[in-house]
């Protein structure tokens, strides 16, 4: 059995007070979701970047303080995708925007974790949005 190609991603968990950013994605994988703006990293590209990137294009926010948090295989043969995903999701910190959606997200907005229990997420969103919303708390906002 040949090995599926192996594409890197990136995400990017906005924190604004005790909100996280949620785009609902509206292509696959994770179509009808919510989850982190995010996108594939582009040739030339640091993570970095293309998360910074990626945010600008689907929400049109600003942000800061970005930090990689985590690193998660995405299998996109579930949705019949013909590449899995490496994605390294960043927390950040918003700066300033008001968060209108595009490019491939259909809607964006901050939602607190009380809100997100009645969604529909993608995998690892809700975790990591409530481990850096109780590391914020301390004041790294």
């Amino acid at each position: 059995m040949e090995a599926r190609k192996i594409i890197p991603a990136v995400s990017v968990c906005v924190v604004r007070e005790n909100t996280v950013l949620l785009v609902k994605r509206a292509r696959p994988p994770s179509q009808g979701l919510y989850a982190f703006p995010g996108g594939k990293v582009e040739a030339g590209e640091t993570l970095e970047q293309a998360a910074r990137r990626e945010l600008l294009e689907e929400t049109g926010l600003q942000a800061r303080n970005y930090r990689p948090l985590r690193e998660i295989h995405i299998d996109g043969s579930g949705n019949g995708h013909p590449v899995d995903y490496r994605l390294t999701v960043f927390g950040a910190n918003y700066a300033g925007g008001e968060a209108v959606a595009s490019d491939d997200a259909e809607t964006a907005a901050f939602y607190t974790l009380a809100e997100m229990t009645a969604m529909q997420l993608a995998d690892a969103v809700f975790d990591i949005a409530d481990g850096l919303l109780a590391t914020s708390k301390g004041g790294a906002n």
